[in-house]
């Protein structure tokens, strides 16, 4: 069974784009606990977009319900602390894209 990719498109204003960063780096590495959990990365757009792309591969569909089910929504629905307002989100969309693994390759070594 091939391994399935998700990436999420998120468009992000520039102002926001040192927030988004920040987030990301303080998340506290929870999907990568997450059973089936293979690969992250988070792509900062270089030029001509404004858009981020965050990638992980995930060993099934199942594997990747079950955290978006769990302990992603658990994630999104933390941030401001006792009695504080959430933070407003860092991105102004997002877009969630699927694909399938059918061909890969590491470096020879």
């Amino acid at each position: 069974m091939p391994s399935v990719v998700k990436i999420n498109v998120l468009t992000v204003p520039d102002e926001q784009r040192e927030v988004l960063e920040k987030r990301f780096a303080s998340r506290a590495g929870a999907v990568e606990n997450s059973d089936g959990f293979e690969w992250f990365e988070l792509l900062r757009p270089v030029e001509g977009t404004d858009q981020y792309l965050v990638y992980t591969r995930w060993r099934s569909e199942a594997d990747f319900q079950a955290w978006m089910e769990g302990p992603m929504q658990a994630a999104h629905r933390g941030g401001g602390g006792e009695g504080q307002e959430r933070p407003k989100p860092a991105a102004s969309g997002s877009t969630l894209w699927s694909f399938e693994v059918v061909q890969q390759a590491a470096p020879k070594g």
